[in-house]
């Protein structure tokens, strides 16, 4: 089969799949447990706050995880899967989810929930829940969650090193990456504009620091003021998997346009950031926010949230509501 062909094939089954993800996510509805569990979005967002009033931390922990679960195999919850005996490598052990947190904020909601009304309510509506309700505790944007997805019942490392958009990806490789999900390069900068909250740990970037081009070099896309501030708190060592430093140096709390600022300066920390300026688009739009003091990315991070936890949702009869979020029904 030549390579033109194959591409013309996955194209087709790309977009098949995109239109079964959209019919799928248009079964999706707010009051999908009017009946079934009524109190499902108090008990959400309740519990969301207990635990971000005592780890702020969490906040973007459960944005940045509900990002990695749509992203491979769509909204399913596939993330959550704990490893076994018969399957040691979940999305769980892939590296780009060793540092994902929150988990015992989805496990709580979920014991709650199946007090309440067992067996009803699957573990990617709560992530998709809890995900909007951590951002809006720090007073960050909010948007509508409808709800009616399944579980998945699939979970494997391969895919996540895979399809996770990397933090080394230049511009061409994060709008293929993007665009392959039907997300738009806005779509692409606004989602981006999640690092004005967390923290970044060292061993992603750090051969921006130390080891650029392969002869010891700092990348020259970083400012070098910043990478000199950055190699006090980051050692060359390659298995430091704990020192971290602020996406967002700046307000690294605040839900803001301070991430677009920093890399206005040539201090985005990983290249995926620091590609951002090398597109006419996301470019004019990093400026904008700035000029006008984050003036739509509210608005726009809202619209383009909506979109992302639609993506390749199963309903219906396609998954399961799991009794426990980290395993498969027996």
């Amino acid at each position: 089969m030549t390579t033109k062909i194959f591409q013309k094939l996955f194209s087709f089954f790309l977009l098949l799949a995109m239109i079964s993800a959209m019919a799928n996510a248009e079964e999706l509805s707010l009051d999908y447990y009017k009946y079934s569990c009524p109190g499902v979005e108090d008990i959400a967002k309740r519990i969301t706050e207990q635990y971000i009033s005592n780890v702020p931390g969490f906040a973007p922990g459960l944005l940045r995880m509900v990002f990695h679960d749509c992203f491979v195999r769509g909204c399913d919850a596939s993330v959550l899967i704990d490893p076994t005996e018969s399957n040691n490598q979940t999305e769980k052990t892939a590296l780009p989810n060793v540092t994902l947190r929150g988990y015992e904020v989805i496990n709580a909601i979920k014991s709650a929930l199946e007090k309440q009304c067992p067996g009803v309510v699957s573990c990617a509506d709560i992530l998709a829940l809890s995900s909007r309700d951590a951002i809006r505790t720090i007073n960050g944007p909010f948007w509508e969650v409808p709800l009616g997805r399944k579980d998945g019942k699939i979970s494997l490392a391969s895919d996540a090193d895979t399809l996770l958009p990397s933090p080394f990806f230049n511009f061409s490789s994060l709008k293929e990456n993007f665009a392959s999900l039907g997300l738009t390069t806005k779509d692409l900068v606004v989602l981006l504009g999640s690092h004005t909250i967390g923290q970044g740990h060292c061993f992603v970037f750090q051969s921006r620091l130390y080891n650029f081009s392969g002869r010891g070099d700092t990348d020259p896309s970083l400012s070098p003021s910043y990478a000199a501030f950055l190699k006090t708190k980051c050692t060359p060592n390659p298995n430091d998997t704990q020192s971290v430093v602020p996406l967002d140096r700046i307000t690294p709390r605040v839900f803001d346009e301070n991430y677009y600022v920093m890399v206005s300066q040539n201090k985005g920390l990983f290249h995926s950031d620091a590609a951002l300026l090398t597109n006419a688009e996301t470019k004019s739009y990093i400026y904008q926010q700035i000029k006008t003091k984050r003036s739509t990315f509210a608005q726009d991070f809202s619209a383009s949230m909506s979109k992302m936890i639609k993506l390749g949702v199963l309903t219906g009869n396609q998954g399961e509501v799991r009794k426990t979020c980290g395993v498969v029904n027996a």
